[in-house]
């Protein structure tokens, strides 16, 4: 997603391909993209950077926006004709025959899940997707799609300043059923990285200038989370994005954490949280001091919360 300029300018096709097939050749075999990222041109993007090495990557898409052909959006859209065409058009823009992993990207109230987990399972027997994953989902959603077509993964928000998933039954939800967790901005949009701070200028065009939890005041009561990473980081040789990304692999064996980059150093910084252990000390630190930290601000615009079934 955020090489399509989401955190201010994108990185331009070049860079990007340039920065996906490094990821491969440091062993990293997932790529997420979506229709909706561009739109379209991600999709593109991550096809053609891929290609070459197919058979050695599992490539996820979603969707569940309502998008024109024109990029102009409409809201939601789960009808089984629109995920058809959707799927279809991926199918394309990817240049693969099978999608390994397609994701309703949001809950359309307006269709029930059962109806959504049928029509993906069609595309299954077909051969056109091999798994069936769900995003920003509530427990009882999961857990009504999964009673139609299993459900592999899901994917939301997740990290030591977005907690949800741990509080409204989401993980152990996914724990019970034996389904994977995706957690999307893991590095809190940036912001556990410690690169920025309360003197930070955001790029206009950059989703997080109209974020609430990155409003001044917010930012400046937020510091409190990313000194504890600091803190922690600098005990243990460590970056505080590596930090973040080590504590969310130490949670569950199924947690996969899914950072974003434009740059190969971070790709790189990113790569070493693997190689990083907590101890059980080092994670008891972490959650008692987290637990005195009050976080400020909604996660997301409140137009983009709108979409959310967690």
């Amino acid at each position: 997603m955020g090489l399509e300029g989401v955190y201010g300018p994108g990185a331009g096709r070049q860079e990007g391909m340039t920065i996906i097939r490094a990821a491969v050749e440091r062993g990293v075999t997932l790529f997420d993209t979506a229709e909706a990222y561009g739109p379209f041109t991600n999709e593109e993007l991550v096809g053609e950077a891929l290609r070459p090495v197919r058979d050695r990557v599992v490539i996820a898409t979603k969707f569940g926006f309502g998008i024109n052909p024109d990029g102009t959006r409409y809201g939601l859209d789960s009808r089984a004709e629109h995920i058809r065409d959707v799927t279809e058009a991926s199918l394309r823009r990817l240049k693969v025959e099978t999608i390994d992993l397609l994701y309703q990207h949001r809950v359309d109230r307006k269709v029930p899940i059962e109806d959504v987990a049928g029509t993906v399972k069609e595309l299954i027997t077909q051969g056109k997707v091999r798994y069936f994953g769900l995003s920003e989902a509530s427990a009882q959603t999961i857990r009504r799609a999964h009673a139609v077509q299993p459900v592999a993964a899901v994917q939301s928000e997740y990290s030591l300043w977005t907690r949800d998933p741990e509080r409204n039954g989401v993980l152990a939800t996914c724990e019970e059923l034996g389904i994977g967790f995706v957690p999307f901005s893991p590095l809190g949009a940036g912001f556990l990285t410690g690169t920025i701070d309360t003197t930070t200028t955001l790029d206009p065009k950059d989703f997080r200038s109209i974020s609430p939890r990155f409003a001044p005041d917010a930012r400046a009561a937020n510091m409190a989370l990313v000194d504890l990473v600091k803190r922690v980081a600098e005990r243990k040789g460590a970056t505080p994005a590596q930090i973040a990304l080590a504590w969310l692999l130490a949670q569950k064996s199924w947690i996969v954490p899914i950072p974003g980059t434009k740059k190969l150093s971070r790709l790189e910084e990113n790569l070493g949280a693997v190689n990083l252990q907590l101890t059980p000390a080092d994670l008891r630190e972490i959650e008692e001091a987290a637990s005195r930290i009050h976080v400020q601000g909604e996660r997301l615009p409140e137009a983009v919360l709108k979409f959310t079934n967690g």
